[in-house]
């Protein structure tokens, strides 16, 4: 019995930091996808040559962050 509440401890204790890292980055792929919706809504109301320029770029900055961090 006293093994079986040791490997238990030592499981959940192995087990919750891999957890963890698992759920910051669904979080941070989350708040990417939402940097992106953002302005993917601004490029559709219209917008300046620099302002297209900068936020393509920025777009293009973001899409790698999310294949990176969303697997």
């Amino acid at each position: 019995m006293k093994t079986f509440i040791l490997v238990a401890a030592c499981a959940a204790i192995l087990t919750s930091p891999a957890t963890a890292h698992d759920d910051r980055y669904k979080v941070e792929c989350e708040k990417t996808k939402q940097k992106i919706r953002n302005i993917e809504s601004r490029m559709r109301q219209g917008y300046t040559r620099a302002q297209g320029e900068k936020w393509s770029a920025k777009l293009r900055e973001l899409r790698a962050d999310r294949s990176k961090q969303c697997r």
